[in-house]
C-alpha cells in the first residue's frame, strides 16, 4: 500500500516532463541588441592580486613594516603599523624598486628588502 503513492507521483512527474519538447536552447540564435556598446567600450584591467603579504623585521630600532607584493611585481603597498593606511608603491618595471608619491621605497624580495620611508632607511627580513 504504501508503495502505490510513490509510483503514482513517479507517473505524475513522468508525465509533466513528457510535455517538454527537449529542443535545446541556442544561445546565438538572437542577436544581442548592445553588442555595439559592449564591444565600443574600452577593455577593463583587473587590478593584480596578492602575491605575498609580508611582515618585516627592520634594523636598526627592530622595527615591524608590513608590505603586501602583487603579482607583476609592478605594485606594492607599504604600512608602518599593522592598521595603518597604505602607501600605495610602484616599480615601473619587474626588478626595479618600489616607489611611492612620497618619496617611500622598497626594493627587494618578500624575504629580504631595504625600506626607506620617513626619510630613514631600515634593512629588513621576513
Amino acid at each position: 500500500m504504501k508503495t502505490l503513492p510513490i509510483i503514482a507521483s513517479a507517473a505524475a512527474a513522468l508525465l509533466s516532463l513528457s510535455a517538454c519538447d527537449n529542443k535545446p536552447i541556442q544561445v546565438g540564435d538572437v542577436p544581442d541588441p548592445n553588442r555595439e556598446k559592449v564591444d565600443a567600450k574600452p577593455k577593463v584591467e583587473l587590478p593584480p592580486t596578492i602575491e605575498a603579504s609580508v611582515t618585516f623585521r627592520c634594523q636598526p630600532g627592530n622595527t615591524l613594516l608590513y608590505v603586501e607584493f602583487f603579482k607583476g611585481h609592478k605594485l606594492a603597498l607599504l604600512r608602518t603599523t599593522k592598521d595603518g593606511l597604505p602607501i600605495k608603491l610602484e616599480a615601473p618595471a619587474e626588478g626595479q624598486p618600489y616607489v611611492g608619491a612620497d618619496g617611500s621605497r622598497v626594493s627587494g624580495t618578500a624575504k629580504a628588502a631595504t625600506i626607506v620611508t620617513g626619510g630613514k632607511t631600515s634593512t629588513c627580513k621576513a
